[in-house]
């Protein structure tokens, strides 16, 4: 009996220590699970607003209106935003002038919006700018991008870039890695 005392106390010894191990790795588990259901929970949208009509002001002077079909919310803990999946369109007053795309984003604690896919923004004096990307910056009162932008004057003058940046007014762009179309009236031939 000597050999089963000696392997009961083993057992004694060694059954608790396996059982901690177990246990601890079952609430490793169980806490990366947690971790796993937070991350999944934040980038859940927990609003959905549709015909939403928003109005930029600064100091009661309306300076823009946003328009799109459905805003929906996320409630990130670094950065807070919102996305427009379904086309938006704002309306810039000082220029007379609108910027439209297929996609966008607004982060509102950074004052920013992202148009993104076939965006199209279109001056007063009827010059339009093309590009996959444009982003608006409220605060800085710029607007920018860093892929291609094509800008066409109503005479068909068109300039392209690799990428642009402008006041928000659109009134002072400046292209990078510039080509450009300039069409030139007038008999160009010697008599």
């Amino acid at each position: 009996m000597g050999i089963m005392q000696s392997r009961l106390k083993q057992l004694y010894i060694y059954l608790p220590a396996v059982l901690i191990v177990l246990f601890l790795s079952a609430c490793e588990n169980d806490i990366n699970k947690v971790k796993a259901i937070a991350a999944a929970d934040a980038t859940k949208p927990i609003q959905r607003t549709t015909g939403v009509d928003v109005i930029f002001s600064d100091s009661g002077i309306v300076k823009a209106r946003m328009l799109t079909p459905l805003l929906i919310d996320y409630d990130t803990k670094k950065d807070p935003y919102s996305v427009m999946p379904k086309s938006v369109k704002v309306i810039l007053y000082a220029e007379d002038g609108n910027i439209i795309a297929d996609t966008g984003y607004y982060y509102k604690e950074k004052q920013l919006i992202s148009f993104r896919k076939n965006v199209v923004a279109t001056k007063g004096d009827g010059t339009v700018y093309r590009s996959d990307e444009l982003l608006w910056d409220m605060n800085k009162k710029k607007i920018y991008s860093n892929k291609k932008v094509v800008m066409t004057k109503p005479n068909g003058d068109e300039m392209t870039g690799s990428s642009f940046v402008s006041d928000d007014k659109f009134l002072n762009p400046v292209f990078q890695n510039s080509t450009a179309v300039i069409h030139v009236d007038g008999d160009l031939s010697q008599k």
